[in-house]
């Protein structure tokens, strides 16, 4: 059989490369910025009070930049990679490549512009604004189908198992981001979600929870079967492994969402599908653990002196520690101690610096040699790197796990008399600084550590010679395949890349439609209360000033039906309440006290306003950042208050035929009365009422202000 000659295209791989090491750089460094802005705030809150360094504000730019900029970049880096040596091709297309490439630094660019000047969704790892989102989609599709028509023009006609985690990513983060992204746009940087309350809160963490498990998890995992067996020399351990680990995944992932809301106001029904499935999933997360490792099988005298497979070997160890853990966070008994707290910190970064971050390393010391065509300059730094980083992974997680008990358990506690023997939230923040600051240690000597990697990359590369067309030989597809004899199923849908497409699209859909449909058409689902009304139009100003400023990434707006949260925050939270919440705000993780009653216990106009400005003014001890920007005085003007009434009655806000004229005026006249109650209170404040605080205050008052009224008139 004559072989065809063709070349492989390393240049786009090396553009993913340099990328991935850029932004993990930007990303970890952001990331240890907001780690000391908990750990050391006098000095942030004092010296670095900038509306864009905020801790609410870049903590999302911290999570987009590592998940979608470092990950992101990684990811298509292996990809491409791989992709062309296991189907004995060169990519599908060079300008889509670039397309792709270029496409997506840009996308980043936008993010990192963005975020931090306040332009957020509101919605945790969804942050990125519609024109952004569009074009994440459009370099979705530009990587899809750079990806098939390779495969279509492959010359290996069985499809590697790596090569079914990528069609899985793909399709699978395209149903996710698009069905969460839709939204009606305001103007070019502002727009709501087209759900509200428990269906924006279901559908979110629908996405949140597979955005880990589609974009953080399965391509990884295609990574995994490639590069392991490449770097170990060895085979997968069980062909038969793989197929059920890939197939009882994805299947078994997309149920797994609801378990980020345990006894929230979620219907039981959706809650208890959740934890289920979460802990199903334990199952074929071990077997595609054990895959990986067992595939080092005669290689582990090798894993002693080679960083390649030590860096995979302790990341695969991480993802089974992160999914023995997750399903185990899923069950209610221990949920109630971990959700709201570090300890849920802890775990994701078990994931991101173990499973993402070593994989990536250990691919990153594999691949650059290679592309480069010479040896890795140092072995010595390398190792270095590895101890260093994980040192850094132990000292990160355990004190957020310790922070995270200590949190759950000051936070239940009751004296022999039945009272909260914490009332005070603060001490229970206070209590744990010391675990921040050695969190924010561990990320330093893991950052260190990838200083000392880009080192040795870039004198790596310095020494070599990039390689940009790698010449290969393979023989030409037989056109006119067919098998004789018994076949095995799965090896036929496996030269069958447009089937396997679509059966994967299938087994992704049947969990999300059941989830999310009953929700949406189920009236009984969500039991409306009749004292719950519209926002205000300065109450709706307010909440957009809320979401801006990234308020739900310290406190919650959920209260639970525990004895100890019901005792510090009042009645627990029904779903009825959240019915114009466009987008919800029940948040993930409480640094701060829930807020779901604060306009019950804590109406004061004049101490929010004082809060707002310096929250030392009010408890010294706090490590809340100031707002002062909130106080500048013309820096509220409500010039698209009537669109936004419009809108909202688009997206099915009851506000009546006509409102969008009155708006305006009612907004003064509720701001007035705001200032006057300041004034009445402290009028040495001298309130304005075209500063943003005056609208973030009526927000703040109106909070949990309805079941209240509910409550009253039963009475």
């Amino acid at each position: 059989m004559s072989l065809e000659q063709f070349k492989y295209d390393n240049k786009i791989v090396r553009l993913f490369i340099i990328a991935t090491v850029l932004w993990g750089v930007v990303g970890m460094l952001v990331g240890l910025i907001v780690a000391s802005q908990l750990a050391f705030s006098s000095f942030f809150n004092e010296y670095l009070a900038v509306p864009w360094l905020t801790f609410s504000r870049i903590r999302p730019l911290h999570t987009n930049a590592v998940i979608f900029a470092f990950v992101g970049n990684g990811i298509f880096a292996g990809v491409y990679y791989s992709l062309q040596r296991l189907l004995k091709t060169r990519m599908f297309s060079d300008k889509l490549s670039k397309i792709n490439f270029w496409g997506w630094q840009l996308i980043i660019v936008s993010a990192a512009l963005t975020l931090p000047l306040g332009y957020t969704t509101g919605k945790e790892y969804a942050e990125l604004e519609w024109p952004i989102d569009i074009a994440i989609a459009l370099m979705w599709v530009v990587f899809g189908w750079n990806m098939f028509g390779t495969i279509l023009k492959r010359r290996e006609r069985h499809m590697y198992v790596a090569i079914w985690f990528y069609i899985a990513t793909f399709v699978t983060v395209a149903v996710l981001h698009i069905v969460n992204s839709f939204e009606m746009p305001l103007n070019f940087l502002k727009s709501y979600s087209v759900f509200a309350g428990v269906q924006d809160a279901l559908v979110q963490w629908w996405y949140g929870h597979n955005a880990v498990a589609f974009f953080l998890t399965t391509p990884y995992l295609g990574l995994m079967y490639y590069f392991i067996p490449k770097a170990a020399n060895r085979p997968v351990y069980s062909y038969r492994l793989s197929i059920i680990h890939f197939w009882a995944l994805i299947f078994l992932y997309i149920w797994a969402g609801p378990h980020h809301l345990l006894y929230t106001a979620l219907p039981d029904w959706a809650q208890s599908l959740g934890t289920v499935f979460s802990v199903m999933l334990i199952a074929p997360s071990w077997g595609g653990m054990l895959n990986g490792l067992l595939t080092l099988r005669g290689a582990w005298d090798r894993v002693r002196d080679d960083a390649v497979l030590k860096f995979m070997v302790v990341a695969v160890t991480a993802y089974g520690m992160s999914t023995f853990e997750g399903p185990m966070m899923s069950i209610k008994s221990v949920n109630a101690i971990s959700h709201y707290t570090d300890w849920t910190i802890g775990h994701v970064h078990i994931g991101g610096l173990g499973w993402n971050g070593f994989l990536t390393f250990g691919m990153l010391y594999f691949l650059v040699p290679r592309l480069w065509g010479t040896q890795l300059f140092s072995r010595r730094l390398a190792n270095t790197h590895f101890w260093i980083g994980t040192l850094g992974i132990i000292m990160y997680a355990i004190p957020l796990y310790w922070a995270g008990w200590t949190q759950s358990f000051a936070w239940k506690e009751f004296t022999p008399a039945g009272t909260l023997a914490n009332p005070n939230f603060l001490e229970t923040v206070i209590n744990i600084v010391p675990m921040y600051i050695l969190r924010a240690l561990g990320g330093l000597l893991y950052f260190v550590g990838v200083l000392i990697m880009v080192y040795n990359l870039m004198a790596t590369a310095k020494q070599g010679k990039f390689i940009n067309d790698e010449a290969a030989e393979a023989p030409a597809l037989e056109k006119n395949y067919s098998h004789s004899g018994k076949e095995d199923w799965h090896r036929a849908i496996e030269r069958r890349p447009v089937q396997f497409m679509i059966l994967t699209l299938v087994m992704i859909l049947i969990g999300g439609a059941m989830e999310i449909i009953p929700t949406m058409v189920v009236e009984s689902n969500i039991k409306t209360i009749a004292s719950v009304k519209p926002y205000t139009p300065l109450e709706l100003e307010g909440r957009d000033i809320y979401v801006r400023e990234g308020c739900y990434n310290c406190h919650s707006q959920m209260i639970r039906p525990f004895r100890d949260e019901v005792a510090r925050y009042g009645e627990y939270s029904k779903a009825g309440e959240f019915v114009y919440d466009h987008p919800f705000q029940w948040g993930s993780k409480r640094t701060g006290p829930d807020l779901a009653r604060e306009g019950v216990l804590n109406p004061s106009a004049s101490w929010h306003f004082v809060h707002m400005y310096n929250p030392k003014d009010v408890e010294e001890r706090s490590i809340m950042p100031p707002y002062p920007w909130l106080f500048e005085e013309g820096s509220f003007n409500p010039d698209e208050i009537a669109d936004k009434i419009v809108l909202m009655r688009k997206i099915g806000v009851d506000y009546p035929e006509g409102f969008e004229n009155e708006a305006e005026a009612k907004l003064w006249e509720q701001a007035d009365a705001i200032v006057a109650q300041i004034m009445n209170d402290k009028p040495e404040l001298n309130p304005q009422r075209d500063t943003e605080i005056i609208a973030l205050i009526a927000y703040l008052q109106r909070l949990g202000t309805d079941i209240q009224a509910e409550q009253t008139a039963t009475k």
